[in-house]
């Protein structure tokens, strides 16, 4: 995911919290709390809390927080000659939402329809939008007809939606989070001002990066996700800048707001629980790639009981040694395996941590 922030000035780099943004990650733990280890308390109580009421109605519109993360929830972004600001309120996003012209609004809350479209633009598929809906259930099919039938009808349904959430549930979790928040995007701040770009993006996660073009000729924002897209920062639609949300209740979920015309957001997780940094993309498909053959597989099992040299795998397996390297090389390459020496024995042994970490990393590099 590349953002393009060629001659960007610093102070058009803002680290701002969303109350808004935030509701649409909480929302999404509700429903999908198998992605948030450590809220899974909180998503049973609060859910347990719901009326059948509202409950039904965020059933009725769960695409918009568990099939994709809406650019809805983000409407400072897509504002027409706004400045990219977040507001310092729930009440203050939802009148900024209100604000958003009628085709973006459609746009952002049909995501879920034309993914594939996303990165380009252009006018929502009618007859491609329904038939995505009604896979997702009737419910969701009669969401779908009656936004495309009346916009600002289902606009103002949702406003009331997610004021019914914050009486109902979030208010209290936005005065809990609010503070550390806060605090993180002045850290943040005060960072970009002290160290720079390249720290200040580091310190946001080890998944972004500064880069620049193949012919060193732009700079760019890189975020390091299985999903491909570019922008730019400089879109004189909606004005140049970049807008970084933190969140706590987003991790894993690394997000970008990359759509045309809008103004481009990463949205960052704070706070995540205790565990390991996730490995990068092309590390998780070396070691995928390596775990896909067969012998391999059949070689960690032997490995992971204890170490053993070369000779006595190729015996155990019946293959030569130099089959046994070339397979030990490639497990290597993906920090799969390890070795040492013992007098003039090579030993290698497998690193069990790493290949535990395997079902984590795939998890936290798709949801990123």
């Amino acid at each position: 995911m590349i953002i393009d922030i060629t001659g960007l000035p610093p102070e058009r780099i803002v680290f701002e919290p969303s109350p808004l943004a935030e509701l649409g990650v909480a929302l999404h733990a509700l429903a999908e709390p198998g992605h948030h280890p450590g809220l899974h308390g909180w998503a049973t109580a609060t859910a347990a809390a719901l009326k059948p009421d509202l409950a039904d109605r965020l059933h009725e519109a769960n695409f918009l927080w568990t099939t994709t993360f809406s650019d809805i929830f983000m409407p400072y972004a897509g504002i027409r000659g706004g400045d990219g600001r977040t507001g310092a309120t729930l009440a203050e996003e939802l009148d900024m939402l209100d604000r958003l012209d009628e085709d973006r609004f459609v746009a952002s809350a049909l995501e879920f329809t034309c993914s594939t479209q996303y990165a380009a633009g252009g006018p929502v598929r009618t007859e491609r939008a329904l038939e995505l809906a009604a896979n997702r259930g009737p419910k969701q099919l009669d969401f779908t007809r009656r936004l495309l039938a009346d916009p600002a009808g289902v606009r103002a349904w949702l406003r009331r939606l997610f004021e019914d959430c914050d009486r109902a549930f979030f208010a209290d979790t936005w005065r809990r989070v609010a503070p550390a928040l806060a605090s993180d995007a002045r850290h943040k701040t005060e960072l970009l001002r002290r160290k720079g770009l390249p720290e200040t993006l580091r310190a946001v996660s080890p998944a972004v990066s500064l880069g620049f073009s193949e012919d060193g000729g732009r700079q760019r924002i890189e975020v390091d996700k299985l999903a491909d897209g570019r922008t730019t920062a400089a879109d004189p639609v909606v004005g140049a800048g970049v807008t970084f949300v933190p969140s706590s209740y987003g991790w894993p979920h690394l997000m970008v707001l990359h759509a045309p015309g809008w103004r481009p957001v990463v949205h960052y997780p704070v706070g995540a629980p205790e565990l390991p940094s996730p490995a990068s993309v092309e590390l998780l498909q070396l070691r995928m790639d390596a775990l896909a053959h067969p012998m391999r597989m059949r070689l960690c099992r032997q490995l992971a009981r204890a170490a053993y040299t070369t000779g006595e795998l190729a015996d155990t397996y019946g293959i030569t040694p130099p089959e046994v390297s070339r397979h030990l090389a490639v497990l290597k390459k993906a920090s799969l395996v390890t070795t040492r020496r013992r007098g003039r024995y090579v030993l290698h042994q497998l690193d069990v941590a790493a290949v535990a970490r395997i079902g984590s990393d795939f998890l936290e590099t798709v949801l990123r």
